[in-house]
């Protein structure tokens, strides 16, 4: 067979598979030639052809001093091979060789001598280009010597992934000596590593040749156990010359610091990263609950698995909150509870709306009567009933797995209004102090707007409690007139207390109808539009015309804050027949009467309230028994996405319906026109003249 011919299955001396042609020898070109004792060449191998050029045909039974050595050297050569054959030595050594091309190259070459069985002497040549060996030997010395020297973890495996090479670097940075690796597969030798990860990485570079390069994994070796370090790990297929899958090399770099950089980068854009969402979602609204619901929604999941809002009861009340004691039980009401996945420990925070008393050894009341962060990085089980409100939340706690718990006061200017808690029960990397410091910041933001919300809203109660006790007055009942009305607040806390209405008997059966709003918004507004509401109605008894009416009020309002107000102001007459009518910068009436189609009463606009100097027109218009009188202010039609004209057809439109109900008419035009949360205060006044009963 040829040197490259096996069968499968065959085994060498030691149970070695033959290895595939394509090995060092192959690669160095390596050439026997066997000469009898006279010199003949009597063997001439293919690697010798390639060598010296000549052929088996032309070398086999020739002198090899004649064929091989210039004749310079023919001397020294038959007396080298005296030597081999009589004394049986061996000589080595570089020498000059003739090339059949005529060239002189310089060979390396190891002489033996041979015997066979019948006792003959043989001298046997094993040669190769003294260039190629040289480089072999030159790039294999320094592989050894890189490999050994170098500072990066390298190993070489088998086919079947076990260690056959492991470098001293690579010992250093398993922690383990070589001979506890040689021979193991990582999986067998590194258990404080991910090596599934790495194992499937490698066979997939056996199989596929294409390198896997710069593999992050993490762990705590053996010999640095407290701390967490990285490496970046490179696998390659390693190949003979031929291309026979000799393994794989791996390369190892501790990259620690650099894992340890990255990861704090990375923290630092997370944290960034929710501080923005933060700023874009909390504290959309004057709202406290929604604001705390915004607030928990935030933290969960980005910084813990479950999170409760809760704030000292008396910061409802409308009142600035008292420090608490610092020895005594402090009331909480919960605001909001956001959790990542449903959890056990759930159970153990109270529910949203719900009073509770928490005494001086709880946790978060420490952390409001001290104003400063509490930080349990690890939950120790004896910590569980200081956390949880009784022993049923301290069990609850405990089923669900809390591992850290982070407690962070709410400061508003100064004042603790209630605290924000996080929990961890499936994260197991405790809170630090990167995570306090992210919580505070969150903390601080969301106090600020729950602050707001928490005095808008008081300004709002307060707005709303004047304007009723302003309007609290209520309408005559007019003669030959029925009346509905409505006074619908802003949602937002700052808008409340501009717009009012009044009906005010007038001598002579006649009645005086109002609707007026106050440029501008709370509690100032509220007090404005009182001033004006009760001047007006001294004006009324004066039986005074509406323009003279409305040019007293335009005296009167230039002394308020604020001083601009809009208004109509009608006189019926249900004798006449007939309601005279003035306006100051106000949106026109509505007359609607059966059959026709309602139509806006045409009265010079006139200018608001307090600009002073100007003068008002009075418009006279007939208005019989089934007649309706609509007044309204802007709050009923005027939104920011629709212009004012269209709205304002609308409002003719939804009057075409006839309602015999003045205050289902009422209702439904405060249905159909305006939006729950919509930024304007509604007067609304609906008159119907029903004429005077027949004289006894």
């Amino acid at each position: 067979m040829g040197e490259t011919d096996a069968f499968p299955g065959d085994t060498g001396p030691a149970g070695e598979v033959p290895a595939d042609a394509g090995g060092l020898l192959d690669a160095l070109g390596v050439a026997a030639v066997v000469l009898d004792a006279r010199g003949r060449i009597t063997l001439w191998s293919p690697q010798a052809e390639t060598l010296f050029g000549w052929s088996a045909a032309e070398a086999l039974g020739r002198p090899a001093a004649q064929l091989l050595v210039p004749p310079e050297h023919t001397e020294l050569v038959l007396r080298l091979f005296a030597q081999v054959m009589a004394e049986g030595a061996t000589w080595a050594g570089s020498f000059p060789v003739r090339h059949k091309d005529g060239s002189i190259r310089l060979v390396e070459f190891r002489n033996m001598r041979l015997t066979d069985a019948e006792g003959r002497s043989y001298a046997l040549g094993m040669a190769c280009d003294r260039q190629l060996l040289r480089r072999t030997e030159r790039d294999l010395a320094l592989s050894v010597r890189l490999v050994a020297q170098s500072p990066i973890g390298l190993a070489v495996l088998d086919t079947d992934l076990r260690y056959v090479m492991v470098n001293p670097a690579l010992e250093r940075l398993n922690g383990q000596p070589a001979g506890a690796q040689l021979g193991l597969r990582p999986d067998a030798c590194l258990s404080f590593l991910d090596t599934g990860m790495l194992m499937t990485s490698m066979r997939e570079v056996l199989a596929t040749g294409v390198p896997r390069l710069d593999q992050v994994t993490v762990g705590r070796p053996p010999d640095d156990p407290g701390t967490e370090h990285a490496w970046s790990v490179s696998h390659y297929r390693l190949e003979g010359p031929g291309g026979q899958v000799l393994g794989v090399a791996s390369s190892v770099l501790d990259v620690t610091d650099h894992h340890r950089v990255t990861t704090e980068a990375a923290r630092a854009r997370r944290r960034l990263a929710v501080i923005a969402d933060a700023s874009a979602t909390v504290g959309t609204t004057l709202d406290v609950d929604r604001t705390a619901r915004e607030l928990a929604d935030v933290v969960v999941p980005e910084l813990a698995d479950l999170a409760a809002v809760d704030v000292l009861d008396s910061v409802l009340d409308g009142r600035r909150p008292l420090p608490p004691v610092p020895d005594g039980p402090v009331r909480f009401r919960a605001l909001a509870v956001a959790s990542a996945r449903p959890t056990e420990a759930e159970q153990a925070l109270d529910p949203a709306g719900q009073l509770a008393a928490y005494d001086a050894e709880r946790v978060i009341t420490r952390c409001v009567t001290t104003g400063r962060p509490v930080l349990l990085a690890r939950v120790r089980p004896a910590d569980l009933p200081r956390i949880a409100a009784d022993a049923r939340g301290a069990a609850a706690l405990a089923r669900g797995g809390l591992r850290s718990y982070l407690g962070v006061p709410l400061i508003a200017r100064g004042d603790v209004l209630g605290a924000l808690s996080l929990y961890r029960v499936r994260n197991d990397v405790p809170f630090d102090e990167d995570d306090v410091v992210l919580a505070v910041e969150l903390a601080a933001r969301a106090a600020v707007c729950i602050d707001n919300a928490r005095s808008y809203q008081s300004e709002r109660r307060t707005a709303l409690t004047l304007q009723r006790h302003l309007m609290s007055q209520a309408p005559a009942r007019p003669a030959g007139m029925t009346l509905a009305h409505r006074y619908q607040p802003a949602h937002a806390a700052g808008e409340v207390g501009g717009d009012w209405f009044d009906a005010i008997t007038v001598a002579g059966d006649k009645t005086a109808l109002v609707v007026g709003d106050v440029m501008g918004s709370g509690i100032n507004a509220a007090a404005t539009m009182g001033q004006l509401r009760t001047t007006t109605r001294a004006l009324a008894d004066l039986d005074l015309p509406p323009a003279e009416v409305l040019s007293h009020l335009d005296h009167a309002a230039a002394g308020l804050d604020p001083a601009f107000a809009t208004c109509v102001y009608a006189v019926y007459d249900p004798h006449a027949g007939e309601c005279r009518m003035a306006s100051a910068g106000h949106l026109p009436p509505v007359v609607v009467r059966p059959g026709p189609r309602p139509v806006l009463i045409e009265l010079p606009t006139g200018a608001p309230l307090g600009v002073g100097g100007v003068p008002f027109e009075q418009t006279t218009v007939p208005l019989h028994p089934g007649d309706r009188l609509v007044l309204y202010t802007d709050g009923l039609v005027e939104t920011r996405d629709t212009a004012i004209d269209r709205r304002i057809d609308r409002l003719t439109e939804l009057l075409t319906t006839p309602y015999e109900d003045l205050e289902e008419l009422c209702d439904q035009l405060l249905a159909r026109l305006r939006h729950p949360h919509d930024h304007d205060d509604v007067a609304l006044l609906v008159a119907h003249a029903t004429g005077l009963p027949p004289r006894a």
